[in-house]
């Protein structure tokens, strides 16, 4: 059974980090793409920041570059995202899912086949 667990959400001052762990079960991360989305209340499921079967190769929305940080360890099974310097706007729920075996990073959320439950990030003073 392919499931995916999010972690690591919680709530952080302005300039605050965090880092979110997806851990996933039931299949071998190695031959995926993973990506992580967010979701505000009233607004659009956003992509994020992905990361190919073949790293380093990453992704990043423009709102995120230089602040938030993906990466993935096949041994643990699981991708990362180092969330840096982060503002009021980053608040949001945070999901990871998988991409079809052996295909690469897409924005569209229609892409991804398996969805973690998500973690909420809350970026206040």
């Amino acid at each position: 059974q392919v499931q995916l667990v999010e972690s690591g959400g919680g709530l952080v001052q302005p300039g605050g980090s965090l880092r979110l762990s997806c851990a996933a079960s039931g299949f071998a991360l190695d031959y995926y793409p993973i990506g992580w989305f967010r979701q505000a209340p009233g607004k659009e499921r956003e992509a994020v920041s992905c990361i190919n079967i073949e790293a380093p190769s990453t992704e990043y929305a423009d709102s995120v570059k230089g602040r938030f940080t993906i990466s993935r360890d096949n041994a643990k099974n699981t991708v990362y995202l180092q969330m840096n310097s982060l503002q009021p706007e980053d608040t949001a729920v945070y999901l990871c899912a998988i991409g079809p075996r052996g295909s690469i990073c897409l924005s569209n959320p229609l892409h991804y086949n398996y969805w973690g439950q998500g973690t909420q990030v809350t970026v206040s003073s």
